[in-house]
């Protein structure tokens, strides 16, 4: 069996067990969060071994060539030296610029870099305080209009990070933060598709995000927009999604209370059944699913079965070590 070294610990890893599988059975503090390979919080940096190809293939080629790799990804045939890695190479400072309250328990942050950081908008990023504790954020600002990224974090009972940053972090703090990942972002060749997009809570800041850049690159085809919520104060941008579909006439915008459905009902995603009673065949559509992750699993599913290719499914489920990205 292959050993891990990691901090002058040595783990023996067992058949088909990947490196951070192994660091946490033997209950060794490793950075992670998803463990789906989406979110590459557990990326850590191997100095000597062998890096299978698989635990590198989500990374971008100057990461790869310094060998940093995906832990929850890497199941290794051989022993490997690895180490956390250099902030320095992965993560730059951003402020805070802004910082407002959209509802009882949504933040919008707006974050300015010393450099502007190339990303598409409803792309997310990884947010990492002094303490070394990481989450990820989806975009909603649009880098062609914005100066600032914009990041709305939803409060969770329990949640480190998201209550430090509503409770704790200021106008002029600093964090660092290191992406932009995900693919979710617009992209269609052809101006004219029909677009769906359904977003549980903050799953709707990505939405934003495509929404805008749609609009920049002149979209004609119809937009529309599903947004979940436990209750109406939680419809965080009602007004301005209503504002805006009044104003555009290929946008439509759909509101979703699911605050007396049953827990197992909401997390089907039972509560977007509007979107697809509204638009059964969605042959030549493209779609953008973002929330919670048993929801996003069940549309995605749901959608294909009415018509959607697969390359035309978009995703952003907010698959998290302890539910702490929102």
């Amino acid at each position: 069996m292959p050993t891990i070294f990691f901090n002058e610990q040595a783990v023996e890893c067992a058949e088909n067990e990947s490196v951070l599988d192994a660091l946490i059975r033997h209950k060794i503090d490793a950075p992670y969060s998803c463990q789906a390979g989406i979110c590459q919080t557990c990326m850590l940096r191997c100095s000597e071994g062998e890096i299978p190809a698989d635990a590198q293939s989500e990374l971008k080629p100057n990461l790869r060539t310094l060998g940093y790799f995906l832990s929850c990804q890497c199941k290794p045939q051989s022993d490997m030296h690895v180490e956390l890695p250099d902030s320095k190479q992965l993560y730059v400072s951003a402020r805070l610029l802004e910082k407002t309250a959209l509802s009882p328990t949504v933040t919008r942050l707006r974050l300015q870099t010393a450099t502007p950081m190339y990303y598409h908008a409803g792309q997310f990023i990884n947010l990492k305080r002094d303490d070394g504790v990481i989450r990820s954020y989806s975009l909603a600002s649009l880098p062609s209009e914005d100066a600032f990224l914009e990041l709305h974090v939803k409060r969770m009972p329990g949640g480190d990070l998201s209550n430090w940053l509503a409770d704790h972090f200021e106008v002029n703090d600093n964090i660092d933060i290191e992406g932009p990942v995900g693919d979710c972002f617009y992209s269609c060749e052809n101006t004219e598709q029909p677009i769906l997009l359904v977003g549980s809570s903050t799953g709707l800041a990505p939405l934003i995000g495509v929404v805008r850049d749609a609009l920049h690159k002149q979209h004609t085809g119809p937009i529309k927009i599903y947004h979940g919520a436990f209750n109406q104060q939680e419809l965080y941008l009602h007004q301005q999604l209503n504002e805006l579909a009044a104003q555009v006439p290929n946008i439509e915008y759909h509101s979703i209370i699911t605050g007396e459905m049953p827990e197992e009902i909401v997390l089907k995603g039972k509560g977007c059944d509007q979107a697809l009673s509204d638009s059964p065949d969605l042959k030549g559509w493209k779609v953008y699913l973002c929330g919670a992750p048993a929801m996003v699993k069940s549309l995605q599913q749901r959608v294909y079965l009415a018509g959607v290719a697969m390359q035309d499914i978009h995703t952003d489920p907010f698959e998290t070590r302890d539910m702490h990205k929102v």
